[in-house]
């Protein structure tokens, strides 16, 4: 009746979803043939922080750094925990006056053990955070150089799946280990 364009031809379903079909695989061709040009690469930068010789290399350095430190810590802890054994076992027969110097020694050696466990937990996650970043720049670096020398054109260091075919880590430790 009211027939905007009444010369417009229907053109039936079949060939409409022939159309379609047509239009989706070409389009997916061309993008299978435009992937197939892409070198992909994955590094896992968990495992390169944990398995490389750069990695262990700085681990034990750190435990060097304060390992010094770290035995005081333990020596103070062990005066505190004679103190109070002494304490308890005595508290009965020590004049009020000793026992009383005893627990403000002990309140102020549990105080300055808090304090140099403080500064120490700082100062390692602060020298930590350093070697850390130092790796990352180092790791980056030598992925950088293989992405260039072997014309990647893409790598990424997260993915929720990555194929063994794509994992350039084993790389990455050894050359990190090399330096």
């Amino acid at each position: 009746m009211f027939a905007m364009f009444p010369e417009t031809r229907r053109v039936c379903l079949p060939t409409q979803i022939f159309a379609l079909v047509f239009v989706v695989s070409a389009i997916m061709s061309s993008a299978l043939a435009s992937a197939a040009e892409f070198k992909i690469g994955f590094v896992d930068r968990e495992r390169i922080l944990r398995e490389s010789g750069a990695a262990k290399r700085a681990q034990a350095k750190l435990k060097k750094e304060f390992a010094i430190r770290e035995t005081e810590l333990e020596k103070m802890e062990r005066q505190g925990r004679d103190l109070q054994a002494t304490l308890q076992r005595e508290a009965m027969t020590l004049p009020e006056a000793e026992r009383s110097a005893k627990e403000r020694q002990l309140a102020q050696l549990e105080r300055d053990f808090k304090r140099m466990q403080r500064e120490l937990r700082e100062d390692q996650t602060l020298r930590s955070n350093e070697e850390l970043v130092s790796l990352q720049e180092r790791a980056n670096k030598v992925i950088s150089e293989i992405a260039e020398k072997e014309k990647f054109d893409l790598i990424v260091q997260e993915a929720v799946f990555a194929s063994q075919r794509i994992d350039l880590t084993d790389r990455v430790i050894k050359a990190l280990g090399d330096k």
